[in-house]
């Protein structure tokens, strides 16, 4: 199996699980936060509905230079649940497009990481695609469930049964 076969199955089962999480954040919370130093529910909610982006920019581009980024920032401003979810839908395509189309060897080569001359990563494009996409999109899908709990909402169940929902293979 190559390896973009391996990533598209997690890929397909991580984006699910974004989404339906994205499916159950409330309208009218946007600027809703746990702490000070939290991020607001709004900007959460859109963190992660266009984090596939940064995975097609592993996957197309050389390396990225946080300190002088080629690509444009997304804007992270929360509108309704049903633009989330369109903008998750849209990144995910062009994610998903991009890893289909890799090579075993492109997947293979470093992909350079840094923020001006301090240097972040030089992984395997494949080892920053899992690392600092996946890793990041779990990571923050499950920050927002955590939000989705502190305002009662229930919490889907993403690789076991929640406290709200039993747990069934998708």
């Amino acid at each position: 199996m190559k390896i973009a076969e391996q990533l598209l199955q997690d890929f397909d089962a991580e984006i699910s699980n974004t989404r339906r999480t994205l499916e159950r954040v409330p309208e009218g919370k946007n600027t809703w936060k746990c702490h000070d130093k939290s991020m607001e529910l709004g900007k959460l909610a859109m963190h992660c509905a266009t984090l596939p982006l940064f995975g097609s920019f592993i996957i197309l581009d050389d390396g990225m230079d946080m300190a002088q980024p080629k690509r444009p920032r997304t804007a992270l401003e929360f509108t309704t649940r049903e633009a989330a979810l369109k903008q998750l839908d849209e990144a995910a395509k062009a994610c998903r497009e991009a890893l289909a189309g890799a090579s075993d060897e492109a997947l293979s080569v470093p992909w350079k990481f840094t923020f001006g001359d301090q240097l972040i990563s030089n992984l395997p494009r494949s080892t920053s695609f899992r690392m600092m996409f996946f890793n990041h999109m779990i990571h923050h899908t499950a920050q927002l469930g955590v939000y989705l709990r502190l305002n009662d909402i229930p919490v889907p169940a993403l690789y076991g049964p929640s406290a709200d929902e039993q747990w069934s293979p998708r």
